[in-house]
């Protein structure tokens, strides 16, 4: 039943949690439970006493309290964790909400990827694309490639259902991305959607932070109300809900413009740096000012999650906002990000893109009098909340970085495909080149799921990635695709900076003399050969190195930011007394 204790033995605990699962086990075999939302929001009872922050950070993080008794990576056994103030008891949710009948479960609005498609067409959206306000911008070709990549994570629905989708808390059979992680075998199970999506996409499929912001979120509200006795957690849930009955895309928004770094949110010579509330109305609406910069699919999706991007002192009350915006509400204008090599999705040619199927996707947000009611409004205002809610998210978001594994796949194989059309691929050097490509891969994808197997529950019944793991995940990708990227550009040749354009092989003079010339080892056409070599250029210096390289050095963080928490999570005392003490030193 996987029981937690927070300030008791976890006998004791254990033996508590064993009746009260028994009785709940009875209770909801002899009746469905009305909703999961019901049961999920309930599964937690709240202390009667008072909970003070330094509670709920302990709660929020058991893998940063003092490790006497515990040997874990993190400071933490798994089964129990260091805590107060009530004793606060943690069910699984997988454990505690049954999962609907078969005959039960219902389909959303969305089904697939063709009604992904048209749900994004006829939007009135403000989008600024090379200069030009764009209407319909599905269809530009520019953002095409993007689009698609985000309706592959409904195609993967569809060809793997126990992969890519999952039934929600709401009763819906909805993509995966919009799942609440009730297990450690739901955040396992998403890691390995994220490396499926990278082998089959090549890119950037854009979904993860909506997915991530959720569940951090998810987590965060239940913590303020427990604090405050807001109701922000059951707007939350609501919303969730509505989005799993429609099986929508989510979009999340942390990164601000930030302005001048040396000084924080509130004394900024321009508050707009930062997304704030500027105003608010009688009934509980807040309008919002500001900007949020490189924001991944964000316009492929129908909401985004607005939330804050640092700690914030008191005094930043106005920056403290977690909110759900349609990603059409009026006040919302987009302006489109540059890629490498990104016109030659206007030219026509298939090969010279590398990729022309999939693509990424980052925009800058622009936010003029957005309003937002108060039913999706998540936090106004709780600054000492806006630390735990970056924190949980990047725990999240970093181990999901699991999907620079399924491009790494890519990569190998690109990498192991040009070796053998050069008729180098039994060569030694040419194997060890290989071997370390699959080794450097295989780190990335190692640690991630490490992180989700080590997933706990937290009070608000969600699990969270061991947070240790998942920065040292993240921390792998800072730099091991660049080595992938450079062993494959060496195996390429310097033949994948100077080919020629697709129009130079359609020449009536220079196609012949390309032919000839660009020939490698025989039975290979140049056809397939210069296809291998725009593919490895797209994804180490084209389009697609957006998101294989430069995303991956600082999306969810830059290295140092790994690098902090890190250090605050390393546990250096313990590990210092576990050397002593095998040292026989007596101190």
């Amino acid at each position: 039943f996987g029981s937690r204790c927070f300030g008791q033995s976890c006998s004791v605990l254990g033996r508590r949690t064993l009746r009260r699962q028994i009785s709940v086990f009875h209770t909801l075999s002899a009746r469905m439970a009305p909703s999961r939302i019901s049961a999920l929001a309930k599964h937690v009872r709240a202390p009667q006493q008072e909970v003070d922050i330094e509670d709920l950070a302990k709660r929020a993080w058991p893998d940063a309290s003092a490790a006497s008794s515990c040997s874990g990576s993190s400071g933490s056994c798994g089964s129990c964790g260091e805590g107060g103030g009530g004793g606060l008891e943690v069910v699984p949710v997988a454990a505690a909400v049954p999962k609907p009948r078969p005959e039960d479960v219902k389909l959303p609005e969305i089904k697939n990827a063709e009604d992904y498609l048209a749900s994004l067409r006829n939007r009135d959206v403000s989008v600024i694309v090379l200069g030009e306000v764009v209407k319909n911008f599905v269809d530009h070709p520019l953002v095409w490639p993007s689009v698609n990549c985000v309706a592959e994570t409904y195609r993967l629905g569809h060809d793997d259902p126990e992969l890519g989708t999952a039934i929600g808390f709401s009763g819906y059979r909805v993509s995966r991305f919009l799942h609440i992680a009730e297990s450690a075998e739901d955040l396992v199970k998403q890691g390995l959607m994220q490396r499926e999506l990278g082998r089959r996409t090549g890119s950037c499929f854009q979904r993860c932070v909506g997915m991530d912001a959720s569940n951090a979120v998810w987590g965060t509200t239940y913590d303020i109300d427990q604090k405050h006795g807001t109701k922000y957690h059951e707007r939350f849930r609501n919303f969730i809900a509505m989005c799993q009955s429609k099986n929508l895309v989510l979009g999340g928004a942390m990164t601000d413009a930030k302005g001048d770094r040396s000084v924080s949110a509130g004394k900024q010579e321009d508050p707009d740096m930062f997304v704030h509330v500027h105003s608010q109305k009688p009934d509980g609406t807040v309008v919002l000012r500001g900007c949020k910069m490189h924001q991944t699919g964000t316009l492929n999706s129908h909401w985004m999650i607005i939330m804050p991007g640092q700690k914030l002192d008191p005094s930043e009350k106005a920056f403290a906002i977690t909110c759900a915006v349609p990603v059409d509400a009026r006040g919302l204008t987009y302006i489109y990000g540059r890629q490498s090599c990104d016109l030659r999705a206007m030219e026509g040619s298939e090969i010279d893109q590398g990729n022309a199927k999939f693509g990424g996707q980052e925009t800058i947000v622009i936010f003029e009098d957005v309003e937002v009611p108060p039913e999706y409004i998540f936090m106004d205002g709780e600054t000492e909340f806006s630390q735990s809610l970056v924190e949980r998210f990047t725990a999240y978001h970093r181990r999901s970085y699991i999907c620079k594994a399924g491009l790494g796949d890519v990569m190998l194989g690109a990498a192991a495909t040009v070796a053998e059309y050069n008729g180098v691929a039994k060569a030694s050097h040419i194997k060890d080149k290989i071997i370390e490509i699959a080794y450097l891969n295989e780190n990335i994808g190692g640690v991630a799921l490490a992180a989700n197997y080590a997933g706990k529950a937290m009070p608000a019944g969600n699990f969270l990635p061991d947070v240790l793991l998942a920065n040292i995940c993240k921390h792998n990708v800072t730099k091991f695709p660049y080595e992938i990227a450079r062993l494959t550009q060496d195996l390429a040749g310097g033949i994948v900076v100077t080919l020629p354009a697709d129009k130079d092989f359609k020449h009536e003079v220079a196609g012949p003399m390309l032919e000839r010339f660009l020939k490698s080892k025989k039975g290979v056409s140049v056809d397939h050969r210069r296809r291998i070599l725009r593919l490895i250029e797209n994804m180490t210096m084209g389009r697609n190195a957006v998101g294989y390289l430069t995303e991956s050095l600082h999306g969810a963080g830059s290295p140092m930011a790994q690098r902090v928490l890190i250090a605050r999570l390393m546990n250096l005392e313990h590990k210092k007394t576990l050397a002593k003490k095998l040292a026989g030193i007596v101190e």
